[in-house]
């Protein structure tokens, strides 16, 4: 394609995030050909609401797109992604990869045997503050950054109990493959996606399971306990290549302050990234004149990080060459980190990723 061509995209799963996506397109100068679901509520929905052709069959769809946006749950990111694939489109996936690592080995080797690519769909790195700082630091002004601590913490934040995000089979896992992957992503992310050496973790389901769980509004329907098998915290340690580290808290339901806070932690300098408030601040200390400290708040213009995305896929469409960012490579590297988590936790020790 060309500079100057119009993307037709389609999307492929119309629940809450497909709108989301849909409501960009127009913005970044896509056309909207059509949307599928298995769901007929939900195609109908989607039909009227944006006034394009929703299909039960996903095929039908491949064949008046230049490109997709899959929204699916994730159990079924590889049925669609590889079908995708295979049908000749470029691929923007939202996270994580798939719900299992197994699925999303397989969805890289079909992006690797196909004439278009995929995207993953890891939105955050597009927000201003994080630009600003993965700037600062290829820049090396933060010295050799050596830590990060990522935390997505909820304080009760259980997606409805019955739907899909709260079923193992569906999703993969809970708050972990859900909210942590953002995390994890952007940990790896600034410090440059190193070699992932060894991860220790433990997760936790101590809420969802609950008769009584105590909570202010839930997202979706609740249908009670037990519809809840999969984790509602976890914790985790990972070590990288060259002595590098991560820590990390991601949690649906805790009985602590939420938190969404980044610390990044370099031998120059350091930073704080808020997700909550998308606000950034470096620390600094130095010598010159007298000792002394000194903390500066980064502000930069408002940003839609999904937009931004969309932009990035779509001029990567017309250009006919995949991204250089949200590689397929670095969202398996994300999933096998959180597969070592899981498998930590189900042996009680440390997993090498370094064989």
């Amino acid at each position: 394609m060309t500079d100057e061509s119009t993307v037709r995209v389609g999307v492929v799963g119309l629940g809450g995030i497909a709108r989301h996506h849909a409501d960009r397109l127009s913005e970044t100068g896509a056309e909207l050909v059509g949307g599928m679901d298995v769901d007929a509520e939900a195609r109908e929905s989607f039909a009227e609401t944006y006034g394009v052709e929703t299909y039960s069959d996903a095929a039908r769809l491949y064949e008046r797109a230049d490109a997709v946006l899959i929204t699916t749950p994730n159990r079924f990111h590889e049925e669609y992604a590889v079908g995708a694939l295979e049908a000749g489109l470029d691929v923007l996936l939202e996270k994580p990869l798939a719900h299992s690592v197994e699925s999303a080995e397989r969805i890289a080797d079909a992006t690797a045997a196909a004439d278009g690519f995929l995207m993953a769909g890891f939105n955050n790195r597009f927000a201003p503050p994080i630009e600003v700082l993965h700037s600062r630091i290829q820049r090396g002004e933060l010295g050799d950054v050596r830590h990060v601590e990522a935390n997505y913490v909820r304080r009760r934040g259980i997606p409805g109990r019955g739907s899909w995000f709260t079923s193992e089979a569906v999703a993969g896992g809970g708050a972990l493959i859900d909210i942590g992957v953002h995390a994890v992503d952007l940990a790896l992310y600034v410090l440059g996606f190193p070699e992932v050496i060894e991860v220790s973790g433990v997760t936790r389901a101590e809420f969802g399971g609950r008769e009584e769980y105590s909570y202010l509004d839930m997202w979706g329907e609740d249908d009670g306990p037990e519809a809840f098998d999969v984790e509602d915290s976890a914790t985790a340690f990972v070590r990288l290549g060259d002595g590098r580290t991560i820590s990390l808290e991601a949690a649906w339901a805790v009985n602590r302050p939420p938190t969404q806070e980044f610390f990044v932690r370099g031998t120059d300098g350091g930073a704080l990234f808020d997700k909550a408030d998308g606000e950034l601040s470096l620390f600094e200390a130095g010598v010159d004149g007298a000792p002394h400290f000194a903390d500066t708040t980064v502000r930069t213009r408002e940003g839609d990080a999904h937009r931004a995305e969309q932009e990035t896929f779509l001029a990567a469409v017309r250009e006919g060459s995949p991204p250089d960012r949200n590689t397929v490579t670095q969202a398996l590297t994300v999933q096998r980190v959180l597969d070592a988590i899981y498998r930590s936790d189900e042996r009680g020790e440390a997993v090498s990723l370094s064989d």
